[in-house]
């Protein structure tokens, strides 16, 4: 702050002191930025155009035609004085601005390329004929300095925003509806979008109303929340965007759905504790004994349905339970937690268990058509990293009705095949002829600051799968493929009925 207090130095007075060695080339530069300031004034108020400021025109020293130079030098060399003469030094100022405690000479006819005062100065506002203005601040993001910079670019001056100061020069841009400002805030943000900036640009995208940076933070979320292994990402994810991201079935889940479930606890428990701090190792296990206390202290009573565990349940009621209970471990775990009451699990345990039955005692072949809507709300979440170029196969855990699906990378292809030999990962295998499948896979290569580099997404499809057979759903050749990558799905297995209680 001492650059700009000796700014404000400047400003207060009418006209700057005289500087040793200040020639008579830098007091004709000011005098032609005040004409040009007076040629605008003139025309503004005999009811025309206000143009920007054109270009200084030094003569030579002869008397002669002006010099030739490019027209970029020019126009610099004008925005430069008009800068320093008028808004650093206040020359000619016609109004004085008070706010945050400083004073700013400025003039009307600048102020006009301000939505916010050219609304101001029209009409019967009483601030129209006002010599000194007073500005009250109605968003505690502007501070001086970015109120200072704001003004600044009223006068051809061009704003320098460097990461940590976009929020406060978009919230005064916003306030003084500077549209040009506010589209530089914006470049910036997309720029400089990464694990330290995502949730802030995200509130502040939703509060200046730039919807297209909120897209793209929500999106960087989805990628990252589950692949950036970051606690403090986590710890500043607000309540209402943690549901509407765990409500996405674009949401990156590594491994499965009992893995959203691990990380909204330590999230939790994070909104709940905030000065936390420890190795991420201990997180998990730190949160289990807080709320195995809780549950002591509640004798027994689910944490949702506790004073401080009401405010989490619209979060939780969009984890999708049928895919975490079909799973042994995961169901021990829900029970000894006890943070999700009975009321809501017992209605999902019989809706599996009759879905079971149904699987294997009729001839249901699985969903007849891909509703967008079904896999918005009711689909199986599930991913897996390709760390390097090599042939993998992989399973996601979990009973499936008699789905024995292993997935298979090799050669740059994805082929889903339908195994028909008993094994570990469920309760046994269907050996009905064939079954259907409704899915939808994308893959998504991020760079170090969590951009997508990457990212492919298939339509909503429906396989027939035979007993061991096979079919390739993606072909990556010729592509550009940057190593590791995320490859997620959505799967539904039967139409489901029902829903989790509200």
């Amino acid at each position: 702050m001492g650059a700009l207090s000796s700014r404000m130095w400047w400003r207060r007075g009418a006209r700057a002191p005289e500087q040793p060695g200040a020639g008579g080339e830098q007091l004709e530069a000011a005098e032609a930025a005040m004409a040009v300031a007076d040629d605008v004034e003139e025309e503004r108020e005999d009811g025309g155009p206000a143009p920007r400021p054109g270009p200084v025109k030094r003569k030579t020293d002869s008397g002669g035609s002006p010099e030739k130079q490019p027209h970029q030098k020019r126009s610099k060399a004008c925005s430069d004085s008009v800068y320093e003469a008028l808004f650093l030094r206040g020359e000619g100022s016609d109004v004085q601005i008070c706010a945050l405690g400083e004073v700013w000479n400025l003039h009307r006819v600048y102020l006009r390329r301000s939505g916010y005062f050219a609304s101001m100065f029209s009409g019967a506002w009483r601030e129209a004929t006002m010599n000194t203005i007073e500005l009250h601040m109605p968003d505690e993001n502007i501070d001086l300095e970015a109120l200072h910079e704001a003004f600044g670019s009223l006068y051809e001056y061009s704003v320098f925003i460097p990461p940590s100061r976009v929020i406060p020069v978009l919230a005064t841009a916003s306030m003084l509806q500077l549209d040009a400002l506010i589209q530089q805030c914006g470049e910036i943000m997309k720029e400089t979008l990464s694990v330290d900036t995502a949730c802030s640009y995200y509130y502040s995208a939703e509060s200046y109303g730039l919807p297209n940076i909120r897209a793209m933070c929500f999106q960087w979320l989805l990628d990252n929340l589950m692949t950036h292994h970051s606690e403090e990402l986590v710890r500043e994810v607000s309540l209402y965007i943690m549901q509407e991201l765990i409500a996405s079935s674009e949401l990156i889940v590594m491994e499965v759905e009992m893995d959203v479930y691990t990380m909204l606890k330590k999230w939790m428990y994070l909104q709940l504790q905030p000065k936390w701090r420890g190795p991420r190792r201990a997180l998990l296990s730190d949160a289990n004994l807080w709320f195995a206390r809780a549950k002591m202290e509640s004798e027994g009573t689910p944490f949702l349905e506790t004073e401080q565990g009401r405010a989490f349940v619209p979060v939780f009621q969009h984890l999708r339970l049928a895919y975490i209970v079909c799973d042994l471990p995961s169901a021990r775990i829900l029970d000894q937690d006890a943070l999700i009451p009975a009321t809501w699990l017992t209605p999902v345990y019989k809706e599996q268990w009759l879905a079971l039955l149904r699987a294997e005692q009729t001839r249901e072949l699985g969903p007849t058509d891909a509703h967008v809507s079904s896999f918005q709300g009711n689909s199986m979440r599930c991913g897996h990293q390709l760390h390097r170029e090599e042939p993998c196969n992989w399973r996601w855990a979990g009973f499936n009705f008699g789905w024995d699906l292993v997935v298979c990378y090799a050669n740059r292809r994805i082929i889903f095949r339908r195994s028909a030999m008993n094994n570990s990962q469920g309760l046994g295998v269907s050996f009905l002829w064939q079954r259907k499948i409704a899915f939808r896979m994308f893959l998504v290569s991020l760079d170090r600051t969590g951009r997508a580099m990457f990212r492919k997404v298939t339509e909503y499809q429906i396989l027939s799968l035979g007993k061991d057979e096979e079919l390739e759903v993606v072909n990556l050749e010729n592509q550009d493929v940057v190593f590791p990558i995320y490859v997620a799905c959505n799967f539904l297995y039967l139409p489901r009925e029902g829903r989790c209680p509200d």
